[in-house]
């Protein structure tokens, strides 16, 4: 029966991914909402919509994924970027019955600049900053033999560059269908419908990043593996722009096999015994995008660890953005009912 759901699964992307219009990145606001602040998902490729996390933080990308297992848990997620940049999410949850309810902050300091005229006068210093405060609500509903989430997160936004400032409102929807014994998981998700509610200048109201997601993941009964996939930007196509040298002759199923791939993010995960997790993941589109074509590196590919001590869950993680460097994620989740 599972191997039917990912068949149904495939085959709906598959025909979809043709029909997609080209979208280019830099064309929305608010760009800070597709940062990775949970290591968990940085590990896996930078998704995690179709895998439950240790505590609420999982429901940063599919409110959906918020269950019981997250009630009375306190999650601290940290990120050391590139450039003097940080940015992070913390949240807490609590259970009532079928009913999941948390709230969390996400931001991004990217420090202090300093000021000057036209003339290169330094006058004084200013910073830059943006948080989404996150209200989320899932409930759990009996369908059949199996269960289904349905979730919403309410996403209220600031945004503060020097003087400038823009405000919006935002709202993600999660849909979540775990099979018998949840080790099948299926997920689809629309991040981000809504608004600037105010705008930096006096011109019109910018583009929101939304985006439509699908993934799935899948336990091993009699190994320790769970295998992941997740299906980004089922609104548009990823294929567009600036292509490197060596890829501007493909054409024809080259062609429609590059761009179906950088819609793919996998990821692995492995439990060698309790309280010990092993991650891994490829991102081909971050691949494609931010490769050097003399020395490609480890670049789109990421892993990560995680460690079960008690209450306390550490989680760690490396991401290769480009030959230049990566990122740094860590988490703390502890559940505060023990």
């Amino acid at each position: 029966m599972q191997v039917k759901h990912c068949f149904v699964f495939l085959s709906v992307w598959l025909v979809t991914a043709g029909m997609l219009r080209a979208q280019l990145g830099g064309e929305s606001t608010y760009g800070f909402l597709n940062l990775t602040p949970l290591p968990q998902a940085a590990a896996l490729g930078g998704n995690l919509i179709a895998v439950s996390g240790d505590g609420p933080a999982a429901s940063f990308y599919n409110p959906a994924l918020l269950d019981s297992s997250s009630d009375n848990y306190f999650s601290l997620n940290y990120v050391h970027y590139f450039a003097g940049i940080r940015f992070g999410y913390a949240a807490y949850a609590r259970s009532y019955g079928y009913s999941h309810f948390a709230a969390g902050i996400h931001y991004v300091n990217y420090g202090r600049f300093t000021e000057a005229d036209m003339t290169g006068l330094i006058t004084g210093s200013f910073t830059a900053a943006e948080y989404a405060f996150n209200l989320t609500y899932s409930r759990c509903l009996p369908w059949l033999d199996s269960t289904l989430t349905v979730g919403v997160n309410l996403k209220p936004l600031l945004s503060v560059f020097e003087r400038y400032s823009s405000s919006g409102l935002l709202a993600d929807v999660g849909f979540t269908y775990r099979h018998p014994g949840r080790l099948f998981v299926a997920a689809l998700v629309v991040r981000n419908m809504g608004a600037q509610l105010t705008t930096y200048a006096e011109s019109g109201r910018e583009k929101v990043p939304f985006e439509i997601q699908m993934g799935l993941s899948h336990r091993l009964q009699h190994a320790p593996f769970r295998f992941s996939l997740v299906v980004q930007h089922l609104e548009s196509r990823l294929g567009g722009g600036i292509r490197p040298e060596d890829e501007k002759e493909k054409t024809g199923a080259s062609l429609y096999a590059d761009e179906a791939m950088r819609h793919l993010i996998f990821g692995v995960e492995c439990f060698p015994f309790k309280g010990l997790i092993l991650r891994g993941g490829y991102n081909y589109h971050r691949r494609q995008e931010m490769k050097v074509l003399s020395h490609t590196g480890a670049v789109g590919l990421s892993w990560g660890i995680g460690i079960r001590v008690s209450r306390f869950h550490i989680d760690y993680a490396r991401s290769r953005w480009h030959l230049a460097g990566a990122s740094n994620h860590f988490a703390v989740n502890v559940d505060l009912s023990r």
